[in-house]
């Protein structure tokens, strides 16, 4: 039987260069080797989405991004957090275990908590229970399918190291009940560079989209920020912001050739720009035409969710009945 590996894509909007790189990609890679677990963690959304039809047309986006990316559902196992009751029960299981020492110190509640201070408000301002217990959730998405592996970003490390936290506490107090997942990080794509440099973000308004249409694609490329120097100039390709994104859409042939050119003089930004926007429409215009499709045919979409919800169910509740039968719960 294989190993289980799973990842969620939270639904809050179209996903960039940044995600594909750090997070589509090699999780999708996953389902060669494993049995891979897609799913949309709609409930966490709702911690900051407050519109219902925004929060269902951004779960039918992540939906939509997974399968035009690539995502086979009869090989992976697609479908929404909400779709699987048995979550929200573990979660308050898992939550008996979670000290609030160890939730206090969750990157997302401290972030928030700082803000506050600097700003003089009460460090708890506006702090709902659903943010602070985040990761008690999380824990409960990772822990109720007997995941092995799960591919993090660097920035949501953490959520995994507690997620392993209390699993190891529920075990030493009722035996070998739940899998300790482990995280898989791609060092080299651990920070996409955006268009001014910084990680890409949204929030940094720096991303370049996937599944934008072209001409939306075309001039955040053209914004990447460079340095002043000519075509006929030298330059270091490891502090070029395009031959970071490049190197990971070139072949191996053309990437060592631009660093030549790099390095020797010859190659002018403006050229790397076109190429790098062609890389791109050549990767993804094809994926942009199945995302559009999806989106326009939502039916097909709750198809594919409510027969991965069943294939994940039938994972998940023989292993909650475990947790029951250990706390001392009628199975």
């Amino acid at each position: 039987m294989k190993q289980i590996a799973l990842t969620g894509l939270k639904p809050s909007g179209s996903p960039h260069i940044g995600n594909y790189l750090g997070m589509l990609k090699p999780s999708l890679e996953l389902a060669e080797k494993f049995q891979a677990l897609y799913f949309i963690p709609d409930y966490h959304a709702l911690t900051t989405v407050r519109d219902r039809k925004q929060l269902a047309n951004l779960t039918y986006q992540a939906a939509a991004t997974w399968l035009a990316l690539g995502l086979n559902p009869d090989e992976g196992i697609i479908y929404r957090q909400s779709d699987i009751p048995e979550v929200f029960e573990l979660a308050w299981a898992l939550s008996c275990f979670a000290t609030k020492g160890l939730l206090n110190r969750s990157h997302a509640y401290k972030a928030i908590v700082d803000d506050n201070t600097a700003a003089g408000r009460e460090e708890d301002k506006n702090i709902n229970v659903g943010l602070f217990t985040y990761p008690v959730l999380m824990a409960a998405d990772i822990l109720l399918f007997g995941t092995h592996f799960v591919p993090v970003g660097l920035d949501q490390q953490q959520h995994l190291e507690i997620t392993r936290d209390v699993a190891l506490t529920f075990n030493k107090n009722y035996g070998n009940v739940l899998t300790i997942p482990e995280a898989v990080i791609r060092k080299e794509v651990m920070t996409i560079p955006g268009i001014d440099g910084r990680k890409m973000s949204k929030s940094y308004n720096n991303v370049i989209p996937i599944f934008a249409p072209s001409n939306e694609v075309l001039k955040p490329v053209k914004r990447i920020v460079t340095d002043s120097r000519r075509p006929e100039e030298p330059k270091d390709p490891d502090e070029c912001n395009i031959f970071a994104i490049y190197q990971h859409f070139a072949d191996a042939d053309a990437v060592a050739a631009k660093r030549k050119l790099y390095l020797e003089g010859g190659l002018a930004y403006g050229a790397m720009k076109e190429e790098l926007f062609k890389l791109l429409e050549a990767t993804f215009s094809d994926k942009r035409d199945r995302y559009n499709a999806l989106m326009d045919n939502t039916d097909e979409l709750d198809k594919i969710l409510e027969v991965g919800a069943k294939k994940a169910r039938d994972i998940a509740i023989p292993i909650l009945a475990k947790v029951r039968k250990a706390v001392g719960v009628r199975a």
